[in-house]
C-alpha cells in the first residue's frame, strides 16, 4: 500500500499503533527480514509515532539477539522483552518426542513403507523438494492410498483443496513442502513423516510441532532416508536436536539490491523525495542511512531516478525494468525461474517448467503435477502456459532452484561426529544401523576426533574440513595456491593440488587465518540476487560474496590439527 498510487498513506495509516509479526524467524534470516525492517521504518516515519513490534516465533536459537533486531532503529533507545510462558531454565534433553530413523533406499520403498503403516491415521510427510513431493505422491496414490499434494507450483485452488480435504478427512495423508511448515492449520494430525531429512534443526521443530497437540498424545516423528547422504544428513541433524540445539537466526550480511529497492519505492510512495532528505525514511537504521549514498549515486547516473534541482523521483530506467503491472515486481525481493501455466480446460492445476517443454521426448510429453500425470495438448509460448489432459500415468516433474544451498557448519561437524561413532538419541531401525555402520567403514579415512584430514588416494588429494559450504567455500578463495586447478568442493571437503607435500602445505596455510579472502562468485548467480541491476557489478558481486562466505568457520578449521592419510590408511 505504500506505493499504491490509490491510497493516501498519512490518512490511512494515522491510527496505526502496533505491527504483529507472526513465525518472525523465518522473515529475519533472509532478505524478506531487511524489507520487513525497511518497511516498518517507513511506516513509522508516516504514522508519526513509534510502533510496536510483537514478533511471534516457537523455534529460536537466539531470542535476545533478534528482539534487538526486530526493534530495527530503535535498538538500545526502546524497552524490549521476550516473552517466553512456561520456560524455565532446565531444559530436557533430549528433548521429548516419539522420534524414528530408518532407511528405505528409494521413494517406492517410502511409499510402501507409507502405506503400511499408521494405517486409519491423519499422516503430514513432508519433502524439501516440490519434484520429490510429486514423486512420491503418484507413488501412494498408485497404492490407493487418499493422498493430497501442496507445495508453491501448485495453483492457489488446488492447495486449498487439498488442505480443506485433509482437514476433513482421517484415512489420508498430505505430502507438502515447507508449504505446510508454518502457520496453515490442517486439522487434527497423528504422524508426521519426513523424507530425508529438512536443512535444520529449527525447520524439524516446525514440522515435529504438527503433532503432540491434543492431550494424551505426543510428538512424533518418522525420518525416512532415501540415500546414504541424506540418511547421514538426518543422523547428524537429530544429534543437533537432541542437546537441544536450534540454529541462531542471523540477517544475511550486505543487503545492498535492498537499499536499492527501498530507495526507489520511497519515491514511488512520496513521487519526489528530496535528494538531501531521502535518509529520514528509515530513521537512521543502518544500511538505509548515508551509507546508502553510492547506491543513491548510481541509481541517479543510471537513470534508475531523475532528479529536478534536489528532488528525486522514479526515472526512465526504473519504468523500464520495473514497471510492469504498476511496478508490482518491486513490492518483493525474492526471485522465481520462469515457469509455464499448466491448464485442463479452464481449471488452473499449477506451473511447470519450461525445461520439460522443451527437451526432446519419444512420444507424448508428459508432466507429473498434483501428484498425477497430464499429457500436453497444446502450448501456447507467447502467454507461457501449456494445455493438458489426464494421462495414466509417466509424467515428470522437474523445477529449477537458484538458491545458494549447501550445509552449515554446525551440521557438518555433526555428521563427522556420528562417522566418528556418535549415534542420534532416537530410534534406529535395523537397516539404519546397518547403513551407518557401512558408513563409517567405508568413510573411516576422512574423520579424526582431533582435527582435519588430507587423505591422498592415487592422483586424488582431499582436504576432509567438515566445515560446510560457505566455510569451504572461503577456505577455496583464500588458500587458491594450494587447491586443484578448478577448485573442487563440497560441504565436507576440498579437493587440493596432485603435487601438494608438507612444504608446500606449510607455507600456504600460514596465516592464512589473518588474510581470509570472500569467495569468487559466479557471475550467472546474479541472476538470483533482484534488483541488481539497480546495483553497481562490483557492489552486486560483493553482496554475493559476503552471503557465501563463512568466516568464522574457516577461521576454526585453520586453527585445527590436520592428519594426512596416504592409500587406504
Amino acid at each position: 500500500m505504500l506505493v499504491s498510487v490509490n491510497v493516501e498513506h498519512t490518512a490511512f495509516f494515522a491510527g496505526l499503533r502496533a505491527i504483529v509479526v507472526d513465525e518472525v524467524h523465518a522473515f529475519a534470516g533472509d532478505d524478506r527480514g531487511w524489507h520487513l525492517l525497511a518497511v516498518l521504518e517507513r511506516l513509522t516515519t508516516v504514522a508519526g509515532r513509534p510502533i510496536q513490534r510483537i514478533g511471534l516465533s516457537a523455534t529460536v536459537g537466539n531470542p535476545d539477539e533478534l528482539l534487538g533486531w526486530l526493534q530495527g532503529s530503535g535498538r538500545g533507545d526502546r524497552p524490549g522483552t521476550v516473552v517466553a510462558p512456561g520456560v524455565t531454565g532446565a531444559v530436557e534433553l533430549p528433548p521429548p518426542g516419539d522420534i524414528e530413523l530408518d532407511y528405505v533406499g528409494s521413494v517406492d520403498n517410502a511409499a510402501t513403507v507409507i502405506a503400511t503403516l499408521h494405517r486409519g491415521e491423519k499422516r503430514l510427510v513432508f519433502c524439501d523438494s516440490r519434484q520429490l513431493v510429486e514423486e512420491l505422491g503418484a507413488a501412494l496414490r498408485a497404492r490407493e492410498v487418499t493422498t493430497f499434494l501442496s507445495h508453491a507450483s501448485l495453483s492457489l485452488d488446488e492447495r486449498r483443496r487439498a488442505e480443506v480435504a485433509f482437514a476433513e478427512a482421517r484415512d489420508c495423508v498430505i505430502v507438502s513442502t515447507s508449504t505446510l511448515e508454518l502457520g496453515i492449520d490442517v486439522g487434527d494430525l497423528d504422524r508426521v513423516v519426513q523424507i530425508n531429512a529438512p536443512s535444520s534443526v529449527a525447520a524439524f521443530l516446525q514440522r515435529l510441532g504438527r503433532t503432540g497437540r491434543r492431550p494424551g498424545t505426543i510428538r512424533n516423528c518418522l525420518f525416512l532416508a532415501l540415500r546414504e547422504n541424506e540418511l547421514l544428513h538426518a543422523a547428524a541433524l537429530l544429534t543437533l536436536w537432541g542437546r537441544g540445539y536450534v540454529e541462531p537466526v542471523v540477517a544475511p550480511p550486505e543487503p545492498r539490491h535492498i537499499v536499492a529497492q527501498q530507495v526507489l519505492a520511497l519515491c514511488l510512495q512520496e513521487h519526489r523525495v528530496g535528494s538531501r532528505l531521502w535518509a529520514r525514511a528509515w530513521n537512521g537504521l543502518p544500511p538505509f542511512d548515508h551509507r546508502a549514498e553510492p547506491i543513491v549515486r548510481h541509481l541517479v547516473d543510471e537513470g534508475f531516478l531523475d532528479r529536478d534541482g534536489e528532488l528525486l523521483f522514479v526515472g526512465p530506467e526504473a519504468e523500464r525494468r520495473f514497471g510492469h503491472r504498476h511496478f508490482m515486481g518491486m513490492t518483493a525481493v525474492f526471485t522465481a525461474p520462469p515457469q509455464f501455466t499448466v491448464l485442463e480446460g479452464r481449471r488452473e492445476i499449477g506451473r511447470t517448467d519450461p525445461a520439460l517443454l522443451t527437451e526432446k521426448v519419444d512420444g507424448p510429453r508428459l508432466l507429473l503435477l498434483g501428484g498425477r500425470s497430464w499429457r500436453v495438448t497444446w502450448t501456447d509460448w507467447k502467454r507461457r502456459r501449456c494445455f493438458v489432459e489426464p494421462a495414466d500415468s509417466g509424467g515428470r516433474a522437474r523445477w529449477q532452484t537458484a538458491a545458494i544451498g549447501g550445509t552449515r557448519f554446525a551440521l557438518a561437524r555433526a555428521a563427522r561426529e556420528v562417522l566418528l561413532g556418535t549415534d542420534p538419541p532416537v530410534r534406529l531401525t535395523q537397516r539404519t544401523q546397518r547403513v551407518l555402520a557401512e558408513l563409517r567403514d567405508d568413510r573411516r579415512g576422512s574423520v579424526h576426533p582431533a582435527g582435519t584430514v588430507v587423505a591422498r588416494r592415487g592422483t586424488d588429494v582431499r582436504w576432509w574440513t567438515w566445515a560446510g559450504f560457505r566455510a569451504n567455500a572461503t577456505l577455496v578463495s583464500t588458500l587458491s595456491g594450494l587447491t586443484d586447478e578448478k577448485q573442487s568442493f563440497d560441504d565436507v571437503s576440498i579437493r587440493l593440488r596432485t603435487d601438494l607435500d608438507r612444504e608446500l602445505w606449510r607455507s600456504g596455510t600460514a596465516g592464512a587465518a589473518e588474510r581470509l579472502c570472500l569467495p569468487e562468485v559466479d557471475e550467472r548467480a546474479l541472476a538470483g540476487l533482484k534488483f541488481n541491476e539497480a546495483l553497481p557489478h562490483r557492489l552486486a558481486v560483493a553482496t554475493l560474496a559476503a552471503r557465501l562466505a563463512d568466516l568464522d568457520g574457516a577461521t576454526t578449521v585453520l586453527h585445527e590439527p590436520v592428519r594426512v592419510v596416504v592409500g587406504n590408511d
